[in-house]
C-alpha cells in the first residue's frame, strides 16, 4: 500500500477550498496539500444559504466568526419560510431551534396536539424562539443566551476567504486546466497533467470538479444513481438584486406551479433563484417569471444552471474521493450543499488513509456518506410529496408519485401516532420533520396518551408559559440589521 503523504485537490470553488482548509489545518505537518484550479473555469457559486453545523466546521478550523462574516457579506439565518407548499397561500417556517418542551418519553408535538384538542390553538411555531425572532426580523447573541442559526453568505467570497486561510497554512495552489488523468495499472490515479504540460503526482486525489466529475466519473467510471423520479426539478435560473428595505434572518422558499423560488438576503444584495422542472417550464418562461418576482433591480442578466439529482454510486473509489457536486446533488431547497462538502471532508479526516487506501476504509466511508445523503434526500422529497396542490401537472406528479420506503414509513408513523424521530447519523432534527409535516398538512390521527394525564388547566399553563418566555426573550433582541451593523459589518461597507 502506498502511504498518503500528498493530497491533490482537483478544482477550487467552495468545495475545493473547504477541503483544502480542513486538510491544511487539521493535518498540518502530516501531509502536503496541493489544489489545482483555473480562473477560466467558472464555479456554480450560488450556494449562498447554509445550515447550523457550518458553525461546528468553523470551530474545528478555528475560524473567527466576525472575520468570516465581514469577508463574505454574510447575514444570519434562523429559519426557512415555506410559502405556497401545502396549498397556495400557505406559509410556515422550518426553524433551526428547539420547539417547546417535551419529556423523556414524549416529544413536544404530543403536548401541542393534546393542547389543540383542549382548545389551545396557538400555532406550533409559537413555541420556537428562533422562529419568533425570524418573523420579527430580530437577531442577537450573548454569552448567556443560546440561539441556533446558520448563515447566508456570498459563495465566491467564501471560497476566496478559505483560499487565503488554506494558503496561510501551507496549501499550494496551482493555476491551470487539467488536460489528462494518468492512472496506475490497477486503476488508481497517478497524476494530473495540465494543458501547460505540467504533471502533478499525488497519493490521494479529491475530485472537486463539480458536475463534470472529471476524476471520479470521467476517469474512474464510478456510476451515478439518479433521483429525478423523486426530485423532478433539474434547472435553476439565478440573478442578484440590490438590497431591499428589509433584511430578514431567514431564507424564503416560494413554491410556484413548476417548482419554487428562493430569496436570500446578504448585507449588500439579495440572491434570487427560480428552481424548476424543464418538463413543465421552459427556460425563457422561467427567466421571465424570476424577473417578474424580483423586489429590486437586477444586478446582471439571469443565467440558467442545469443539474441532475442523484449521487455517485461510490463517493470514494480507489484513491479518489468526490467532494462537492462531483459526488452528487440533491437540490438547494434545504440548503444542504455546503454542509455536505464539510461533512464529506470531516469524514475523510476521521478515516484518513495515512498508511494507504484499503477496502475497509473506502467501504466505511461510502456507507456512512450514502446513509447521510439518502436521509437528507428523503427530507427534501417530503416537501414535494406532502402537498394538497392540484393546480398544475407538476404538483399532480409530485403528490401522486411513488416515494422511497424509508420516507413512506416516516410519514405513515407521523400520520398514525405523531411520532417523529432522528437517528445519530442524520442532520435534520425531529423538530425539523415535525415542522414540515405539520406545515404541509400531514395531520396526525392520534398522539401519545401519556400527555392526556395532564389536566386542561395544567396543560394550558404549561404551553402559555413556554410562549410567554419566548416572547419576552424575543422582545429584548435588536433588529437583525442593527445587530449586523454592530457585530460584523461587511467589508463592502
Amino acid at each position: 500500500m502506498q502511504q498518503v503523504k500528498k493530497v491533490v485537490i482537483a478544482g477550487g470553488g467552495t468545495a475545493g477550498w473547504v477541503a483544502a482548509a480542513a486538510l491544511s489545518k487539521r493535518l498540518k505537518g502530516l501531509i502536503d496539500v496541493v489544489l489545482i484550479e483555473s480562473e477560466e473555469i467558472g464555479t456554480v457559486g450560488v450556494g449562498e444559504s447554509t445550515v447550523p453545523p457550518v458553525q461546528l466546521f468553523h470551530n474545528l478550523l478555528g475560524i473567527d466568526e466576525q472575520d468570516f462574516m465581514k469577508a463574505t457579506d454574510a447575514t444570519f439565518k434562523l429559519a426557512i419560510s415555506f410559502e405556497n407548499w401545502g396549498q397556495t397561500g400557505d406559509q410556515y417556517f422550518h426553524p433551526f431551534g428547539v420547539t417547546g418542551k417535551g419529556s423523556f418519553l414524549t416529544d413536544f408535538q404530543h403536548y401541542y396536539l393534546h393542547g389543540l384538542k383542549q382548545g389551545v390553538d396557538a400555532p406550533f411555531g409559537d413555541y420556537c424562539y428562533e422562529l419568533q425572532a425570524a418573523k420579527l426580523h430580530k437577531f442577537g447573541k450573548t454569552e448567556k443566551s443560546v440561539i441556533n442559526y446558520a448563515y447566508h453568505l456570498d459563495a465566491g467570497r467564501y471560497a476566496r476567504f478559505l483560499r487565503k486561510f488554506s494558503e496561510d497554512l501551507g496549501a499550494v495552489r496551482i493555476e491551470g486546466k487539467i488536460a489528462q488523468v494518468q492512472q496506475h495499472v490497477n486503476g488508481d490515479i497517478r497524476s494530473l497533467v495540465l494543458e501547460s504540460g505540467q504533471e502533478i503526482t499525488g497519493d490521494l486525489f479529491i475530485d472537486c470538479t463539480g458536475f463534470r466529475a472529471l476524476l471520479i466519473e470521467q476517469s474512474l467510471k464510478t456510476g451515478y444513481e439518479r433521483w429525478d423520479h423523486w426530485l423532478p426539478c433539474n434547472k435553476a435560473v439565478v440573478v442578484q438584486t440590490e438590497l431591499g428595505p428589509t433584511m430578514h434572518p431567514y431564507t424564503r422558499a416560494i413554491a410556484h406551479d413548476s417548482g419554487w423560488q428562493w430569496k436570500i438576503p446578504l448585507q449588500h444584495r439579495v440572491g434570487n433563484g427560480l428552481v424548476y422542472a424543464s418538463d413543465y417550464l421552459s427556460d425563457e418562461k422561467a427567466k421571465q417569471r424570476l424577473l417578474d418576482g424580483l423586489e429590486a433591480p437586477a444586478l446582471f442578466e439571469p443565467r440558467v444552471l442545469s443539474y441532475q439529482t442523484g449521487r455517485r454510486k461510490k463517493l470514494w473509489n480507489k484513491n479518489c474521493v468526490a467532494i462537492g457536486l462531483s459526488s452528487g446533488f440533491i437540490e438547494p431547497l434545504e440548503s444542504t450543499s455546503i454542509f455536505l462538502f464539510m461533512s464529506g471532508i470531516i469524514r475523510l479526516l476521521r478515516l484518513f488513509p495515512f498508511n494507504g487506501v484499503t477496502p475497509a476504509l473506502t467501504e466505511e466511508y461510502n456507507q456512512q456518506s450514502i446513509t447521510e445523503v439518502e436521509k437528507i434526500r428523503d427530507f427534501i422529497i417530503l416537501h414535494y410529496h406532502q402537498t394538497e396542490r392540484t393546480d398544475s401537472p407538476f404538483w399532480d406528479y409530485c403528490r401522486t408519485m411513488s416515494i422511497p420506503d424509508t420516507l413512506a414509513h416516516r410519514m405513515e408513523l407521523f400520520k398514525e401516532s405523531a411520532h417523529a424521530f432522528q437517528t445519530g447519523d442524520e442532520m435534520f432534527r425531529l423538530e425539523s420533520w415535525s415542522h414540515v409535516m405539520l406545515g404541509q398538512r400531514l395531520q396526525p390521527q392520534s398522539y401519545h396518551q401519556l400527555v392526556a394525564g395532564l389536566g386542561q388547566g395544567e396543560l394550558s399553563r404549561h404551553l402559555q408559559s413556554i410562549r410567554e418566555t419566548i416572547n419576552a426573550a424575543v422582545d429584548r433582541l435588536p433588529s437583525h440589521r442593527d445587530f449586523l451593523r454592530q457585530y460584523c459589518p461587511s467589508n463592502l461597507s
